[in-house]
């Protein structure tokens, strides 16, 4: 069977998303990435709109590219002219990519209401466009914008302006749900009926406003499509693109149908979260395949089912999207959950009856405002605590800490802490920009000594919750504490009425957790 051409616009269409941008730089990273994973085209932006987009296109020149080509976008040229002498038509031509995908009217409504021009010249641009960048030299993708749309206002139209770019000279010509309302079954139907009368190559562009963008697509690969347009992570204007990370991973894996070289579909997870990352946005951790919780376990009928087969809760095996599958902790849980958690962290507990107290300890305390699911620490050093050989590296005696407004100074913030290591007995103090502050360096300080490996604990993250808020400033506050050293990251919780408290538990657990995992 042929292969899927994935065309990726997460570089253009994707950054008309609310909340997500890319420099110029960032779009030569993702792209990067983006041809390392092996996708066919990268859709770096629209010439001469912005200067990201112009520096886009300037360095990508200079690069080499091992699968994909790089592909400018633009539109026709201006009704009542040519394009000779239309400057996006000169803008693309300028940005010197080997290919060039404009985009076209293909509603009525659109080609009278918006460019408020006559349907035959509507026709003439579309054609005289794609012509005049063929004879330069370029590759051209034709995307028949609202082609859905117009296609249920008026079909016989809507094929003139596909077959208007194929007398032009485009390679494959994009059918748009531009505004993702299409259902499947109307866009399954278009499709056949646009078939009988055009025989030429074709894509697909699809948008999730009806949160229909991912079947869409795959319907009209089932439909002889061969090229899908879309954005990893499903980024894009108003409720996104097609999400090109579930199409891939749907296409090999359910559909049998290869869309990248060989072997490179595993680097899936890791080129998701690397665009999140690049654009500076909280992944998603609840998207199909490459999501955290894709393959997350919490349920304790399910956890017990999974450790004896796999299969028996996941459709596929995460690993071949680069994913893993995982765990979680929490109210919910059962033995196997913590048996898992068990193993996971090389915590020796014996039988399954060793666990139930760790268990029934992980419920009273979610009851009262614990949230384990995020603090795998917490639970690894309860797992610790539980055996019978356990001897802590460190017990509190007692701490105080004092906070007050001096003058000249304004908030002041003191911590003074005793430990007991071992037969020594550990009194330090230490001054902070905040009670936790002063709390975290006081702990520290009595433990460099005999632990100094703590010196390469740095805390990543410090969240705090509000449980109950009608209970005012007498509710149970949670504290999660990510640490992280210079291989790993762990994250640890704590939940008082009482914030230092809170606080304190989880920067004990935290502490303690990063020494043993080095001790």
């Amino acid at each position: 069977m042929s292969f899927i051409q994935i065309y990726d616009t997460t570089l253009r269409d994707g950054t008309q998303s609310e909340g997500f941008t890319l420099s110029g730089h960032d779009k030569i990273r993702v792209a990067k990435r983006l041809d390392d994973l092996g996708v066919a085209f990268i859709e770096g932006g629209w010439p001469g709109s912005n200067p990201k987009d112009a520096e886009f296109f300037e360095r990508a020149r200079d690069l080499e590219w091992s699968t994909a080509l790089i592909a400018a976008f633009g539109s026709t040229c201006r009704v009542k002219g040519g394009p000779e002498d239309d400057a996006n038509i000169q803008a693309l031509l300028d940005a010197r990519t080997p290919v060039c995908t404009i985009f076209g009217k293909t509603w009525t409504l659109h080609v009278t209401d918006v460019l408020q021009t006559t349907l035959e010249d509507n026709l003439r641009v579309i054609e005289q466009s794609v012509a005049y960048l063929r004879a330069a030299g370029r590759r051209v993708i034709y995307d028949a914008e609202h082609f859905f749309d117009g296609y249920k206002a008026d079909p016989l139209y809507a094929l003139e302006t596909l077959k208007a770019a194929i007398r032009g000279g485009a390679e494959t010509v994009a059918l748009c749900d531009t505004n993702g309302g299409t259902m499947p079954w109307e866009l399954e139907t278009i499709i056949r009926e646009m078939k009988e009368s055009i025989q030429h190559p074709f894509g697909i562009h699809t948008h999730n406003d009806g949160e229909c963008a991912v079947i869409n697509a795959l319907l009209a690969v089932r439909e002889g499509a061969i090229q899908v347009q879309g954005t990893i992570n499903g980024v894009g204007e108003r409720c996104g693109n097609a999400n090109l990370c579930s199409v891939m991973a749907n296409l090999e894996l359910k559909m049998g149908r290869q869309c990248l070289p060989e072997g490179r579909l595993h680097k899936l997870y890791e080129l998701s979260h690397v665009v999140d990352e690049v654009a500076n946005v909280t992944p998603n951790d609840h998207l199909p395949y490459v999501g955290k919780s894709a393959f997350a376990h919490k349920g304790g009928v399910h956890v017990a089912a999974m450790r004896r087969s796999e299969q028996s809760y996941q459709h596929v095996a995460p690993e071949r999207v680069g994913n893993r599958m995982r765990v979680v902790v929490s109210a919910l849980s059962g033995r196997a959950n913590i048996l898992s958690k068990a193993e996971e962290h090389g915590v020796d507990v014996g039988s399954v009856a060793d666990v139930v107290g760790v268990l029934n300890d992980v419920k009273e305390l979610e009851a009262r405002g614990f949230s384990f699911e995020a603090a795998e620490a917490s639970v690894a050093m309860m797992l610790k605590r539980q055996q019978p050989d356990y001897k802590p590296l460190f017990e509190l005696v007692d701490f105080f800490v004092n906070v007050e407004h001096r003058q000249g100074r304004g908030i002041f913030a003191e911590a003074m802490v005793k430990l007991k290591v071992g037969d020594e007995v550990m009194h330090t103090a230490a001054e902070g920009n905040g009670p936790v502050n002063a709390l975290d360096l006081a702990l520290r300080k009595a433990l460099m000594g005999h632990y100094p490996q703590i010196a390469s604990f740095q805390l990543a993250d410090y969240k705090v919750r509000i449980l109950d808020g009608q209970d005012g400033t007498e509710a149970i506050t949670r504290v999660l504490i990510d640490t992280r050293n210079t291989t790993r990251l762990w994250s640890t919780v704590g939940a008082s009425a009482n914030i230092i408290e809170a606080s304190w538990q989880a920067l004990v657990d935290a502490v303690e957790y990063g020494l043993s995992v080095a001790h």
